[in-house]
């Protein structure tokens, strides 16, 4: 067997693991698609602040804002979670179906599970700071533990979830250093980061 066969037969056998033991069904396009929507909701955010004429830079972390915008900026990032996951999911089913996968394997039951433990228990503090009223602080929480969610979950997809997550993480530690700016930092991170790497993913792996 010449040396290039052999190359070309460990290269399928590598493929072939990285198959197995990967979900590669996630959609550059979605992520794309979410960094918009994030920017969207982000925009909504600003207006509904400035609107309210709350101030949200300063050194503080307890802002007073009224029940109202609170429920409105809940509103609006309750609708981009919604349309982000649910343009996830159409998306990589459709890229699934198209390379022949199934969008519901053990490999994604464990990419899903590793991913919503610290999703879950960053929802729950971010609910606890906002019952609180300590609303300066609750980008950065979000910023963080959706970085770690994306570093756990980055054994079981591709590498670039784990850059992106680490890259949110350092956005939220900047962020709590510098309360009264999270809703930019927040914007670049859900918004401008997500942009990126999904546009990354679709050269590289969608197209």
């Amino acid at each position: 067997m010449k040396e290039t066969e052999i190359q070309d037969e460990l290269a399928s056998i590598r493929n072939l693991m990285e198959r197995s033991s990967k979900f590669i069904s996630l959609s550059g396009l979605s992520g794309i698609l979410a960094g918009v929507y994030a920017l969207i909701g982000a925009a909504i955010a600003f207006s509904l602040l400035n609107y309210n004429q709350v101030s949200f830079a300063q050194g503080d972390t307890h802002f007073v804002i009224s029940s109202s915008t609170v429920l409105s900026l809940i509103g609006a990032a309750m609708a981009v979670l919604i349309l982000s996951v649910l343009t996830g999911i159409i998306l990589s089913a459709r890229k699934a179906k198209r390379k022949g996968q199934s969008i519901w394997s053990k490999t994604s039951r464990e990419l899903l599970f590793y991913m919503a433990v610290p999703l879950i228990a960053g929802g729950l503090l971010v609910i606890i700071l906002v019952l609180r009223g300590y609303y300066g602080i609750v980008a950065p929480a979000t910023l963080i533990f959706y970085g770690l969610a994306l570093v756990s979950a980055s054994h079981f997809t591709f590498n670039g979830i784990k850059s992106l997550g680490l890259c949110e993480i350092i956005l939220g530690l900047i962020s709590a250093y510098l309360p009264g700016y999270g809703l930019y930092f927040w914007a670049i991170g859900f918004g401008v980061l997500h942009i990126i790497y999904g546009s990354v993913m679709y050269l590289k792996y969608d197209r």
